[in-house]
């Protein structure tokens, strides 16, 4: 279910988690070479993504989470 990222924080590793207007989170990591995220490693970067849309693998599991 595609949702819009919202804002972030890092978990308790220090890794960037996108929070999904849905609720639900998202890792957003900068791995190369298996990843290259540079966005994710700078305060501009990922204030430029607020808005953009994610595929939301939880809300397709589990669904939409009770509010």
């Amino acid at each position: 279910m595609k949702r819009k990222i919202v804002g972030f924080h890092q978990d308790e590793e220090g890794h960037w988690v996108a929070e999904l207007d849905c609720g639900h989170g998202q890792h957003v990591r900068h791995n190369p070479p298996w990843m290259t995220r540079l966005w994710v490693i700078t305060p501009q970067g990922r204030e430029s993504r607020l808005g953009v849309v994610l595929e939301c693998k939880k809300c397709d599991d589990e669904g939409p989470p009770a509010t």
